[in-house]
């Protein structure tokens, strides 16, 4: 039953991918004729017109995923490239760990590219280059779970199309996104917090930017925010990843947005302390239950049967994986936030055990004149640290734990070609991740008021934020309350 549901979602989302419409563009049947029997072929098709788009395209982090790390603090000036292939966080951990980096054979499957199942894979080669997964909107595209490949076996069974979907090719819609970044984390809504399928048919008061105009919202794709100059390098600063190659703002559009406020002196002092975001998103992970915990120490317990949230309707349990908790319309929690992000690097020494080790952080506090109050999903978890090395250990989860639930040969199968050797001892230790929250923006009429946070509101935790306590009362960061 659960794993028909799963099926299901997945089913709809393929449904509307072949459902939409191609934009407005060039009609491509009298270009791409086929019949194609593989994604190269498709794209050997398209670079003949289109050359300088993959040349482009394959110097971005979304085909390279890395780069320099200019998101992250006292890092800026390195010239070292970091990303998905040489990071950790606490979710599905690594997709590198293990010899010839074997678990890219499953998470391949959300690299725009064909081929990837190993550490020896060729950049350099055009043809590998993924269009379809971007740009298909019709013959239900689909990419197979291991392989990083197309799904040949949905080719054989007819359910997919591939000479349709390479002739309906126009720009990228939510679907086309969604593919991959309604699913990070291995599911829906699992990391990014109101990133989910909901959004597809989002309400007004779901989100103002993506709802259909039918439903009182701007109809926007992804791209009316992450925009590009027509070099396929997508703006946005992701909390999870250290380079970005431009940035997203709300000013972007919204240059005077209190103009017409009878309140505009108000509203723009805070906004010299308060980012947008956190005013106009008053509660993330509204669409769906978003996971919130997830526990890797409770893997291959006997003890414990593989269970689900009667509220959420989400896996509690699994023996492969461990424990996970989940909440929806959450609270924020909110942090100071500079333009930079304090982040765990592969091999960084843990002095203290018994605290939770930050993966990611908003870099910056009260007295930092350049930060702003942000809103964020946490989430917590626990994973394996080297216990003489003192060093998050990269354990191989795929093809590897998930089959025999023994951490000694997960762990050395990890450390294997990466320069972190395993001593042989190890011990769980707490993580915690801020995971930044800009989706899910509501309706004006729906943002936080005064009382919300200030006087009796219970929205902020001041003190937390290095607050003397309530600054209606006591006076912000830079003015004090005069007494």
């Amino acid at each position: 039953m659960r794993l028909a549901v799963s099926a299901a979602i997945s089913a709809a989302l393929l449904f509307c991918l072949s459902a939409l419409p191609a934009a407005a563009g060039v009609d491509h049947k009298d270009f791409l004729t086929g019949p194609f029997t593989d994604g190269q072929s498709v794209t050997k098709a398209c670079i003949e017109c289109h050359e300088k788009e993959a040349t482009d395209f394959m110097k971005t982090t979304h085909w390279n995923w890395k780069g320099t790390p200019n998101h992250v603090a006292g890092l800026e000036n390195s010239k070292k490239e970091y990303g998905k292939f040489n990071m950790i966080n606490n979710f599905c951990t690594t997709v590198f760990n293990g010899k010839d980096a074997k678990p890219m054979e499953s998470c391949g499957k959300c690299h725009a590219g064909y081929g990837w199942t190993s550490a020896n894979f060729d950049f350099k080669d055009k043809t590998r280059v993924d269009c379809l997964v971007c740009h298909a909107k019709a013959g239900n595209y689909e990419r197979a779970a291991v392989g990083c490949d197309i799904n040949m076996t949905a080719i054989q069974r007819g359910s997919m199309d591939l000479t349709k979907a390479a002739q309906s090719v126009g720009k990228p819609g939510l679907v086309n996104c969604g593919y991959c970044h309604f699913y990070g984390g291995g599911g829906d809504a699992v990391k990014a917090p109101g990133l989910d399928t909901t959004l597809l048919k989002a309400t007004k008061e779901q989100d103002v930017h993506m709802a259909s105009p039918e439903k009182g919202g701007l109809g926007f794709t992804c791209q009316d925010c992450h925009r590009t100059n027509n070099d396929h390098k997508i703006a946005g600063a992701s909390s999870m990843m250290a380079h970005y190659d431009s940035r997203v703002s709300c000013e972007d559009c919204h240059t005077d947005p209190h103009a017409k406020a009878t309140s505009k002196g108000i509203l723009d002092r805070h906004a010299a302390a308060v980012a947008c975001q956190t005013c106009h998103i008053p509660a993330i992970s509204r669409g769906q239950a978003t996971k919130t915990g997830w526990f890797w120490e409770d893997v291959g317990r006997t003890d414990l049967e593989e269970d689900y949230d009667d509220e959420f309707d989400r896996e509690t349990f699994a023996k492969r994986k461990g424990t996970f908790q989940y909440a929806q319309n959450i609270k924020p929690t909110y942090a100071w936030y500079n333009g930079k992000m304090e982040r765990y690097m592969i091999g960084d020494k843990i002095k203290d055990a018994s605290k939770p080790v930050n993966i990611m952080k908003p870099h910056g506090d009260i007295k930092d004149k350049t930060a702003k109050i942000y809103p964020y999903k946490l989430h917590h978890g626990s994973q394996p640290m080297d216990s003489v090395n003192k060093y998050l250990s990269t354990f191989q989860q795929y093809e590897s734990l998930w089959k025999h639930y023994d951490w000694d040969k997960a762990l050395k199968d990890g450390g294997q070609d990466l320069g972190l050797p395993y001593s042989g001892k190890y011990q769980f230790v707490k993580t915690v991740a801020y995971i930044a929250a800009p989706h899910e923006v509501a309706p004006k009429e729906k943002a936080l008021k005064c009382g919300d946070c200030h006087n009796r509101g219970t929205q902020m935790d001041w003190k937390a934020l290095g607050y003397a306590g309530d600054p209606l009362k006591t006076g912000g960061r830079f003015t004090p309350k005069k007494k």
